[in-house]
């Protein structure tokens, strides 16, 4: 073989193991993966629940809330978590006394910092009251405030309203009309009260989600048993900007309906996410009722296989479709997350967990097009239980168990096809 010839074939065994490897390299970690795909877990020794929220942050990384016995003051303590875009910790900061104090809600504030609300058994007037703590974008509480009677406030929720204040929305025994009702707190932007309202009958009736709706009034999520057609149904209720109810709506059947989650939908309706047995193909499905603005049905889709499969947070995704996250049940459970078109039709769905029970909690749909969820995970982590937070691409994917060390086996492959071609040159194609 002559130097130029065997030059040529040196050329051709280099780029051919250039492209072999880039072309692994791309099935592994496609363009801006290896950034932008990963899951991660925080926690301690004892129990940590995602159950919180979570939110982008202005930097491109994610504030994820929850609660706590691993570190804190007491025995239970909401816990906010910084990490940066790749899943790193960057801080984290507890919040409660010496008591339990557990973290149901978080909202991103017109100041850059956050408002966290919960059930605190450390502080208050009764057995449980809500407890509502300001924090700036480090995480440095600012005030807190209870709002309570004798009785047990639980599952508060929260919205920041036009003028600066807060709407907390949870259950409460201490006042209204039935066994639990309803009920809606007004403050101001220090947190101190300004009105609150109960909903409900005679039975048990809850509201555990709120936000504020552009005529200037609330639009609640719960559960009632006091109204409907079955011993639980979905419930939404609307406001106005006083708290004064304008109308209510029920949806379900015969057997057990409890709403997880709800939202405004593009053209002025409602998405309201829950589970149900009454409906579905399974031992307990996720049910997603989609309204008109009056809170008339407009269609109505169930989600599971034969276990129990169960929907907590949905949004509606910048096509027009709708997101969910939950868990599904198999051998255990595992965090889920699906995919549907406007009109509720699925177009995917993902798993994400291991041997044990794993749960999504919180979804946000991220500015690179894909999605981040948070919850809580047993198979991975620490301790007991930790937070649990994934990042995937448009379609859910995560690459998981392709890592730095397979790339690099598989980039070491491509480089022995290349030297092999620097000793034989095949016979069936020439330069």
């Amino acid at each position: 073989m002559t130097n130029k010839n065997c030059n040529r074939t040196k050329v051709k065994g280099l780029v051919i193991a250039f492209l072999v490897s880039f072309t692994l390299s791309a099935v592994v970690c496609p363009c801006e993966c290896a950034a932008s795909m990963w899951s991660m877990t925080y926690g301690g020794t004892g129990a940590d629940n995602g159950w919180g929220d979570l939110f982008q942050t202005s930097d491109g990384g994610y504030v994820v809330s929850g609660d706590t016995e691993s570190f804190g003051a007491g025995g239970t303590d909401f816990w906010l978590v910084k990490i940066d875009a790749d899943g790193n910790m960057e801080w984290n900061m507890t919040y409660g006394g010496t008591g339990i104090d557990t973290h149901t809600f978080m909202c991103q504030t017109s100041d850059g910092g956050y408002a966290l609300v919960g059930e605190t058994e450390s502080f208050g007037a009764g057995d449980k009251d809500f407890w509502l703590v300001k924090i700036d974008a480090d995480g440095n509480m600012e005030w807190n405030m209870t709002y309570g009677g004798t009785g047990s406030e639980t599952l508060p929720s929260l919205c920041q309203t036009s003028d600066g204040g807060y709407a907390v929305a949870g259950c409460t025994t201490s006042f209204g009309a039935g066994d639990q009702d309803g009920w809606l707190v007004k403050t101001d932007a220090d947190g101190n009260m300004e009105w609150n309202m109960t909903y409900g009958g005679t039975s048990l009736d809850q509201t555990y989600l709120v936000f504020a709706t552009p005529d200037g009034g609330y639009a609640m999520g719960g559960t009632t048993m006091s109204f409907g057609a079955g011993g639980l149904d979905l419930w939404l209720v609307k406001t106005d900007a006083a708290g004064n109810m304008q109308w209510n709506k029920t949806y379900g059947g015969i057997g057990i309906d409890f709403g997880m989650h709800l939202i405004q939908t593009l053209d002025g309706g409602y998405a309201i996410l829950g589970f149900t047995l009454s409906f579905g193909v399974g031992g307990g499905d996720c049910w997603l009722v989609k309204t008109d603005s009056d809170g008339n049905m407009l269609w109505n889709k169930t989600y599971g296989e034969t276990g129990l499969d169960c929907g907590v947070h949905v949004l509606q995704t910048v096509d027009g479709g709708y997101a969910t996250v939950g868990w599904t049940s198999g051998n255990g459970q595992d965090a889920w997350l699906f995919k549907t078109d406007a009109d509720g039709n699925m177009q995917w769905n993902q798993t994400y967990g291991g041997t044990e029970d794993d749960q999504g909690w919180s979804l946000i749909e991220t500015t690179d097009g894909g999605f981040a969820l948070a919850g809580n995970t047993y198979s991975f982590g620490a301790g007991d239980q930790d937070f649990y937070v994934v990042k995937t691409d448009e379609l859910g994917v995560v690459p998981e168990g392709l890592t730095v060390g397979v790339m690099l086996l598989l980039s070491t492959v491509a480089a022995i096809v290349g030297i092999r071609y620097l000793h034989k040159r095949p016979k069936w194609k020439r330069w």
